[in-house]
C-alpha cells in the first residue's frame, strides 16, 4: 500500500493561504457562498519545497465550504470560496500529482456547521423540512440560538451540528461527495475527522465504498482515522480504517525529551510495536505536532531537542507527517488561540533544521527497514535510547542521546539497559560517517544517528 512508503505534509489551507476567519454570506446563493477568491493556488508554489523536503503525500485539513474553521461544513461538494473554486483546487491537485505527491483530504462526516444548507432548510421550514431527519432533533425543546427546536451538537459544541448517519439519505449525500472528490480532484485518501465519534458500521460501509471506487480507478484509497484513545483494534483492520493518528507516541516523544525520561517513549514503542505489540502489524499516522496542538518548537523546553523529536518520528514504525512551517521551527501555543497554530505563510523557508529533516526523510525513503522493519529495543536509560528496525536482513539502529553530555554505551546485563554491544564497521546513513565499534558505542550529546553495519 502506498501509505506505508509515504512521508506526509499537513497543510491547513484556510490558515496557510491567509483566508478570512469568517465566511461571508450571500443569501442569493443556496450554500451562502460569496464569489470565490483564488487563494489556494499559493500552495502550488510550495511544491518545489515539498519535493526538496522528501514529501510524497499531502494531507489537507478541510477545504470545503464552511462557516469559519473548516470543520463546520456548509457544502461538501464545493471548495470554500475563501480558497477558490473547485477548478482552482483541481489544478493544485493536478500539479501535486504531476510532482509525484499523493493527496488526502479531511472528511468531516460526524457533523456540519449551522450554515449547512440542509440545516438552514430545517431552520426555515421546521417539521415541514425534507431534511428534518438528517439531524438529531428534539421538537419539544429550544436551542440557545432560538431555532425553535433543540439539536445534538458534537461533544456539546452547538456550532457543530451532529448528522444522523443512520439516515440513508445522509449516507448517500456523503458518499456522493466522496465520489466527486475522487472524480474531480483525483484524491488518494481521506482522513476521517473525529473517527472515534463515528459508528464502526459507518466506517465499514465507507471502506466498502472507497474500495470499490479504488478498483474503478486502479488504485488504493486510504482511510486514516482521527483516534485519541487506545481504540486501534476496534477501528483499524480489514474492512475498516487503514490507519489512525498516533497520539500516544506524539505525547511520549515531547514528554520524554522534556523530562529526559526516555522510558516513557520506549514504553509506548514496546507496547505498540514490540514483539507482542498491539500495533505491530499496523502503520499508524505519526506526528510531533498538528493543527490542534502546540508546535513542537513551543512545547519542547530545549530547542536542541527538536531534531531529536524528528529523528524519533522518522525512525519509529508507522508513517510520518510534518505540519507546515514546523520543519523550519516556527512556534505556536494553543493558549494563544487556534489562529497561532494555523498561520498564514507566503512562502516556505529552509534552515538547518529543514535540511536535517530532509535527511531523515531521505533515510526513510532509501531504507526499507525504516519503512517496514520490525522493532526491537536495544538500550535504555533516562537520557539514552537505542532501538533497531530490521527488514530483509538489513538492520538500522537508531541511537539517541538526549542529555547535554556525551555518553558511552557499554555492553551490559542490567535489567533496563541490556545491550550486547556493536562490533565492526558501521555507517551513519544520515551523515555518511563511518565508525569502528568494539562493543561500546559513543553517543554525542543531544544527538541521534541511524547506523547500519557495512
Amino acid at each position: 500500500m502506498w501509505f506505508n512508503d509515504a512521508v506526509f505534509y499537513q497543510i491547513y489551507p484556510l490558515g496557510l493561504c491567509g483566508a478570512p476567519a469568517e465566511n461571508s454570506w450571500d443569501w442569493s446563493v443556496w450554500n451562502g457562498a460569496a464569489q470565490p477568491v483564488n487563494r489556494i493556488s499559493r500552495i502550488s508554489s510550495w511544491i518545489p519545497h515539498l519535493q526538496k523536503l522528501g514529501i510524497n503525500a499531502v494531507y489537507f485539513s478541510p477545504v470545503f465550504q464552511s462557516d469559519r474553521h473548516g470543520y463546520d461544513t456548509r457544502d461538501y461538494y464545493t471548495i470554500d470560496s475563501r480558497l477558490g473554486s473547485n477548478e482552482d483546487f483541481a489544478e493544485v491537485c493536478r500539479l501535486l500529482h504531476n510532482a509525484g505527491i499523493k493527496v488526502v483530504l479531511d472528511g468531516v462526516f460526524n457533523h456540519t456547521g449551522r450554515g449547512f444548507w440542509a440545516f438552514r432548510d430545517v431552520q426555515q421550514n421546521k417539521q415541514q423540512s425534507a431534511y428534518k431527519n438528517w439531524f438529531h432533533i428534539d421538537w419539544n425543546r429550544n436551542s440557545e440560538q432560538n431555532d425553535g427546536f433543540r439539536y445534538e451538537g458534537w461533544e456539546g459544541h452547538y456550532d457543530l451540528v451532529k448528522l444522523n448517519l443512520e439516515n440513508p439519505a445522509v449516507q448517500e449525500h456523503l458518499f456522493g461527495a466522496v465520489r466527486k472528490w475522487i472524480d474531480l480532484f483525483d484524491i488518494d485518501g481521506i482522513r476521517l475527522d473525529v473517527a472515534y465519534s463515528l459508528p464502526v458500521w459507518f466506517i465499514q460501509k465507507l471502506r466498502v465504498f472507497t474500495d470499490s471506487l479504488g478498483r474503478e480507478k486502479g488504485r488504493e484509497i486510504v482511510l486514516i482515522g482521527e483516534l485519541i484513545k487506545d481504540e486501534y483494534a476496534q477501528f483499524i483492520g480489514p474492512g475498516r480504517l487503514h490507519s489512525c493518528t498516533g497520539y500516544e507516541c506524539y505525547k511520549g516523544i515531547h514528554s520524554s525529551l522534556n523530562d529526559i525520561n526516555m522510558f516513557e517513549i520506549a514504553y509506548s514503542f514496546n507496547r505498540l510495536y514490540g514483539q507482542n505489540g498491539i500495533c505491530r502489524n499496523m502503520d499508524l499516522f505519526n506526528f510531533v505536532d498538528n493543527h490542534d496542538v502546540e508546535r513542537i518548537a513551543s512545547i519542547l523546553k530545549n530547542q536542541r531537542h527538536i531534531p531529536l523529536a524528528y529523528g524519533l518520528l522518522f525512525a519509529m514504525p508507522g508513517t510520518p507527517c510534518i505540519y507546515y512551517g514546523s520543519e523550519w521551527g516556527i512556534t505556536g501555543k494553543k493558549a494563544d488561540g487556534d489562529s497561532t497554530l494555523r498561520p498564514a505563510l507566503e512562502h516556505p523557508e529552509w534552515t538547518n533544521l529543514t535540511d536535517l529533516i530532509a535527511g531523515f526523510a531521505r533515510c526513510r525513503r532509501e531504507t526499507s527497514a525504516l519503512r517496514n522493519g520490525s522493532y526491537r529495543q536495544l538500550f535504555l536509560t533516562n537520557g539514552q535510547f537505542m532501538f533497531s528496525r530490521t527488514d530483509g536482513g538489513t538492520e538500522i539502529i537508531a541511537a539517541l542521546n538526549a542529555s547535554g553530555t556525551p555518553y558511552t554505551v557499554q555492553p551490559s546485563g542490567q535489567a533496563y539497559a541490556h545491550f550486547d554491544g556493536l562490533y565492526g564497521t558501521y555507517r551513519s546513513i544520515l551523515t555518511g560517517e563511518t565508525f569502528q565499534f568494539n562493543g561500546s558505542v559513543f553517543l554525542p550529546p543531544e544527538n541521534i544517528q541511524y547506523l547500519v553495519r557495512t
